[in-house]
């Protein structure tokens, strides 16, 4: 793609765009902010498939009347370590701000604490919300199921959603340590864009409705996802359906595409947030044993590895300084939207 294919956008532009495009299609002040700032977080991290992109499947989402758009999140106080928050039906990103403050307090006042957000709509990366809550230094994760796109290890027919687990480990004068990954072999974005581009899917991928392996987008889309690494992706996932499904009273993955019924929106469900600070075990002896983990980071990046979200951090000191850069069709696209 060359330059002449992509357009130059300063990250308060990027932020602008999606606040029109969200307002526009009718979501209400506060969500608008609360989304923004994730969009804008993906855009900056160089994360094509999390960045502005996502703005087309929010408002896909809002057209088909999936999400309560004035939606008012509600917290409970569940226990001294537990809380819930009832997102009424709204984007994920304020119902997970409505809950922060208390599970941080919880989790400094009994050294763990639990946040489930129910009644959700779902559509963004999780690393934003374990990246909110190192910043007090506290060790975070998280999961969601999404809509039953994934097959299960030996299976042809989707079971699960994605499934992403998210952690963050806080250090001291450094970015913290964060990873984000599906429990598919790839986030369904990915091969979207794929599909936009025209272009092929790697092997391992995704299987098509016969449930014979493809390389095509659009036949793994019709078909079936497949999890990582075989049947270890397949267990994490399981997991993931459990402890933010049932667990917290919320939709498995096939109940959240059921409840679509073939509108194409976002996944409806829950999400399950856990947050431990360092002092619950250790007392003032916290900032020496977080410094000792140093040395663990130490010895991966000093023999040529690098650590997750590395790049994404890389690419945010760019795009902080010079902007980012978007394909022009997809840039067509959102302008579309503001018709």
């Amino acid at each position: 793609m060359t330059e002449d294919d992509r357009v130059a956008m300063t990250l308060d532009e990027v932020a602008a765009l999606s606040r029109a495009i969200l307002t526009k299609h009718g979501l209400a002040p506060d969500h608008v902010e609360a989304v923004t700032r994730t969009i804008v977080a993906g855009e900056r991290d160089e994360c094509a498939s999390h960045g502005v992109y996502r703005l087309i499947v929010c408002v896909n989402t809002l057209k088909k009347g999936v999400v309560v758009t004035d939606a008012v999140p509600q917290v409970q106080d569940c226990a001294p370590a537990l809380l819930r928050v009832d997102a009424r039906g709204g984007f994920a990103q304020l119902a997970f701000e409505a809950g922060l403050p208390q599970l941080v307090a919880k989790a400094k006042r009994n050294g763990i604490a639990a946040m489930g957000i129910n009644h959700c709509v779902h559509f963004a990366a999780l690393w934003p919300e374990v990246e909110a809550v190192t910043a007090h230094g506290l060790v975070a994760l998280a999961c969601t199921p999404s809509h039953a796109w994934v097959a299960p290890a030996g299976g042809i027919r989707p079971v699960f959603g994605t499934n992403p687990i998210a952690f963050g480990w806080p250090r001291p004068g450094a970015h913290p340590f964060v990873f984000d990954f599906a429990t598919s072999a790839v986030a369904r974005g990915e091969i979207e864009l794929h599909r936009r581009a025209g272009k092929p899917i790697p092997e391992g991928w995704g299987i098509d409705a016969e449930g014979q392996p493809t390389t095509d987008a659009a036949a793994a889309l019709a078909g079936a996802m497949l999890t990582f690494g075989g049947h270890k992706g397949s267990a994490l996932s399981t997991m993931v359906e459990l402890i933010a499904g049932p667990l917290i009273g919320d939709l498995t993955s096939a109940e959240s595409l059921a409840v679509d019924a073939g509108t194409g929106s976002s996944p409806v469900g829950g999400e399950l947030v856990l947050a431990i600070d360092p002092a619950g075990f250790l007392g003032d002896a916290a900032g020496e044993h977080i410094a000792r983990a140093e040395a663990l980071f130490a010895n991966i990046t000093g023999q040529g590895a690098r650590l997750p979200s590395q790049r994404r951090f890389e690419a945010r000191l760019r795009s902080e300084a010079n902007g980012v850069r978007i394909p022009r069709a997809l840039h067509d696209d959102l302008q579309a939207l503001l018709d």
